[in-house]
């Protein structure tokens, strides 16, 4: 039985969550602030994280990245709940570690179906490990069983998310593949036309990836129609992951 954990400081909201989580065959614990929460997730390992973001003591965005930065949480899938649905507000969740993204008030169907494609990406080899796909286009390739990238001989660390979405554009390299697309393979629900998810995960992507992430070579924006991964077939010269940071 997946165990989750759900801090959010509204006993009503989280409540409504913990019944219907339980009801849908999970075990649920609970906390009502940022510092409980911390110590339960460090205490539990839960298989996923449920997170408000406007929590007392300590806050959502504060919380993520002290798990995101701890070796015994570092995997944890964290889907953020919060009032909160101004973009900005999305890219500093996601930037603090957030895998997704709901915002209040939200349908409990919607909800679930979010924990189980989270879910279905916790503790298991990528869909890349389990198929005869391609794993590797001339300076890539992809090492499933470690969520890792050879890039141009560097060895390039993914998170879950990261790994997906590059595996994604590279069984498609050339071809522009859409925002819908992206978010029904990758993150496993229908679309919703929220496509920030997928820019702050490519952005997170090119910092890695690109010599220079402002001015991308590898992984291009096709203005009104979606991301698309283009690779020289033979490496000409080995190239280093890149090391500067976009926000």
């Amino acid at each position: 039985m997946p165990r989750i954990l759900v801090i959010d400081d509204d006993p009503a909201i989280s409540e409504l969550v913990a019944v219907n989580l339980e009801m849908a065959g999970y075990d649920v614990s609970q906390a009502e602030d940022g510092i409980k929460g911390q110590a339960l997730a460090l205490q539990l390992q839960p298989d996923l994280i449920m997170l408000d973001l406007m929590l007392p003591r300590v806050d959502g965005f504060t919380v993520c990245q002290r798990l995101r930065r701890d070796e015994r949480t570092a995997e944890i899938p964290v889907l953020m709940l919060t009032a909160l649905s101004q973009t900005q507000d999305k890219v500093e969740g996601f930037n603090a570690g957030a895998d997704d993204y709901l915002t209040k008030p939200f349908e409990v169907e919607e909800m679930l179906a979010r924990v189980r494609a989270l879910l279905r990406r916790t503790d298991r080899i990528p869909q890349a490990a389990k198929h005869s796909e391609i794993l590797n286009y001339g300076p890539l390739t992809l090492v499933p069983e470690r969520f890792e990238a050879i890039w141009f001989h560097e060895t390039v660390k993914l998170t879950h998310l990261e790994f997906e979405l590059l595996h994604c554009l590279l069984q498609r390299h050339g071809q522009t593949v859409s925002p819908s697309e992206i978010l029904r393979e990758v993150w496993g629900y229908d679309p919703d036309d929220d496509i920030e998810t997928i820019r702050v995960h490519i952005r997170h992507l090119r910092t890695k990836l690109e010599p220079d992430p402002r001015h991308p070579r590898y992984i291009k924006t096709v203005y009104g129609a979606g991301y698309c991964l283009e690779l020289p077939s033979v490496p000409s010269s080995a190239e280093g992951a890149s090391t500067s940071v976009v926000e």
